[in-house]
């Protein structure tokens, strides 16, 4: 066993410590899925035209489809009780396991910095309130405004300083985010059907988008929900390496996730469309939406709830496992609280209000782009451990440079070789959506399989996998 492939915190939970039943499960994504992504996911699809029920379809099924690698994987974690960085070591190597860890860390990094923009959004509009002649804040450059800035800056200190006391002091956070958000939804929604003069008044609205257009978002948009958990569904071992038993993460997971954030979905998609009747126009930004109230005291209340809640999930959800996938690459240099810090600058560097300035930026751009550099992992890591090795693992060689899955100088080459091949199909639209490539210089069909990225990632870094591995062993 090598010291620079272990520590407590990767080491396997021992069985009598694996404590999880079903209903901590399901109640750990009832909690994940009530946040502010998912309802500006659900608003940002009524914003670009989608219907009540088109935009909840899309939900369900996106996350009824990512809910089946999100159980393959945490097999693994129940069944070895080793973390996500520990398992990716069988398919890609002791060494090459950090590309993996790093790629879902940088993602989380982002999420990082989108949950602290919501959070110094939010500092801003309850300062806004109190002061009214201060502008919305508008995007148009590379920068917001001095003052908006500031106050992101000002969230994102506060994080570091947690990062800095320990995340234990997030506990108290942790329980007013599961008070105050089920309240504050449910008033939320009590507040959108009285202003909208009924429920259905609110669903009757009707979709702006038929036939081929219809179609032409429905998939971008499906793809953009299962990348929304795509990062979980690598990392879930970190999470059910504390399962009772495998039937208690299946169970569990199956309970809290399609149906907890079809929910909260729907709260936002009843929401975002009760804005169009009430105000004129569609307003997908629920901070922004919540600045509009008429009361200052309503405004500041839902501010500060926005501001704490955003906080707790920051750091429970964002934070947490970047840290670890940082620590991961030496564990004897950066312990926990570097690797948070490592997490913060990373955060600012991604720019996040330019990711969800518009719900093209936050649908288009964030969430399938990165679904196609996780999908790959995803499937390379169950076709190595259905496929390949059967669901047997040897956790000591998880551990040495030496074993098994120390393969050539600690990269396994076939892994590396499936996950590019399983990214460079989706290259040419991203260049595309991003404007740094001409749609003209590309093949329509080529640009197009960007909007399944995830699915053409997964299964084509899948298969390849499987025959090359298939391949060498015979």
């Amino acid at each position: 066993m090598n010291n620079n492939l272990y520590n407590e915190d990767l080491a396997p939970i021992p069985q009598d410590k694996r404590t999880w039943g079903t209903w901590n499960y399901a109640a750990l994504w009832i909690s994940m899925s009530l946040c502010i992504p998912t309802y500006m996911l659900a608003s940002g699809m009524i914003k670009e035209g989608l219907n009540w029920w088109q935009a909840i379809v899309i939900f369900l099924l996106g996350n009824s489809i990512v809910l089946i690698p999100m159980i393959l994987n945490g097999h693994a974690g129940a069944k070895y009780g080793i973390p996500f960085p520990v398992f990716a070591r069988a398919s890609f190597g002791t060494k090459g396991a950090n590309i993996p860890a790093i790629l879902r860390a940088i993602v989380a990094c982002g999420w990082f910095g989108i949950q602290t923009w919501i959070g110094g959004e939010s500092i801003y509009n309850l300062i806004r309130t109190w002061n009214p002649t201060l502008e919305e804040i508008h995007i148009t450059g590379l920068f917001p405004q001095a003052l908006p800035f500031i106050c992101f800056l000002a969230f994102w200190f506060l994080n570091m300083l947690i990062i800095y006391y320990g995340v234990e002091s997030i506990k108290k956070l942790l329980v007013f985010k599961a008070v105050f958000l089920p309240v504050a939804t449910l008033a939320l929604l009590f507040w959108a059907i009285v202003q909208a003069n009924g429920l259905d008044n609110i669903l009757n609205q009707e979709s702006k988008l038929h036939g081929s257009d219809f179609w032409k978002y429905f998939f971008p948009a499906l793809t953009g929900m299962i990348g929304f958990w795509a990062t979980l569904s690598l990392n879930i071992t970190d999470f059910t390496r504390y399962a009772k038993s495998q039937k208690a993460q299946i169970t569990g997971q199956i309970i809290g996730l399609p149906p907890s954030m079809t929910l909260f979905a729907f709260v936002g998609v009843v929401v975002t469309l009760a804005t169009t009747i009430i105000y004129g126009q569609t307003e997908w930004d629920i901070v922004k939406l919540a600045s509009k109230f008429e009361s200052k005291l309503v405004v500041s209340f839902a501010m500060i709830g926005i501001i704490i809640s955003t906080l707790a999930t920051n750091i429970a959800a964002n934070i947490v496992s970047p840290a670890n996938d940082f620590a991961n690459l030496n564990p004897k240099k950066i312990n926990f609280k570097i690797g948070g810090y490592i997490t913060g600058v990373v955060g600012i560097l991604i720019l996040p209000w330019k990711l969800i300035a518009d719900p093209n930026g936050y649908i288009f751009t964030w969430l399938i782009a990165y679904s196609g550099l996780l999908g790959p992992i995803g499937g390379i890591m169950i076709a190595d451990y259905y496929f390949i090795r059967k669901q047997k693992l040897i956790t000591n060689d998880l551990y040495d440079h030496k074993g098994i899955y120390g393969y050539t100088n600690g990269f396994n080459i076939t892994a590396i070789i499936a996950f590019i091949i399983g990214v460079i199909p989706v290259v040419p639209g991203f260049l595309v959506t991003v404007k740094l490539i001409d749609a003209n210089s590309v093949a329509t069909w080529l640009s197009n399989l960007y909007h399944y990225a995830w699915f053409v990632g997964f299964f084509v870094s899948g298969v390849v996998y499987w025959g090359l591995t298939k391949r060498v062993k015979s």
